[in-house]
């Protein structure tokens, strides 16, 4: 089990850093082509959103592998469920449904993640 959540935390932190980075590193107007609710977002928003993302991925990882303080992880996904559950607020206001789903299967996975993480699975 602690392979399995080690696998799952790589694959949510490797989304999250990757969508933070494009978020701080696009301008609106290439991220609104990738993500529709830019548009009505502003810049500020979009780019918090982005730091954001960037540090649950990397909390998600780098505490457990270097071992120091890993009590994050557990505290980096429940980072990521509150913006994942935010995200899918905006997603559903929007009638975007296959991106409400997306965001409901990182939800689980984060939720398997605090469970094993500040359950049985601790580092």
């Amino acid at each position: 089990m602690n392979l399995l959540l080690w696998i799952l935390q790589s694959l949510v932190a490797a989304v999250f850093l990757a969508v933070g980075t494009m978020k701080l590193v696009r301008n609106r107007v290439q991220l609104a082509s990738v993500f529709g609710w830019v548009g009505q977002a502003s810049d500020t928003f979009v780019k918090i959103s982005g730091v954001l993302d960037t540090l649950v991925g990397l909390g998600l990882v780098l505490p457990g592998a270097t071992g120091i303080a890993p009590v994050l992880v557990p505290c980096a996904a429940l980072g990521g469920l509150a913006i994942m559950t935010g995200g899918t607020a905006i997603h559903l206001r929007r009638s975007e449904t296959s991106d409400a789903v997306g965001n409901l299967v990182t939800i689980v996975l984060l939720a398997v993640i605090v469970w094993g993480r500040f359950g049985p699975y601790r580092f």
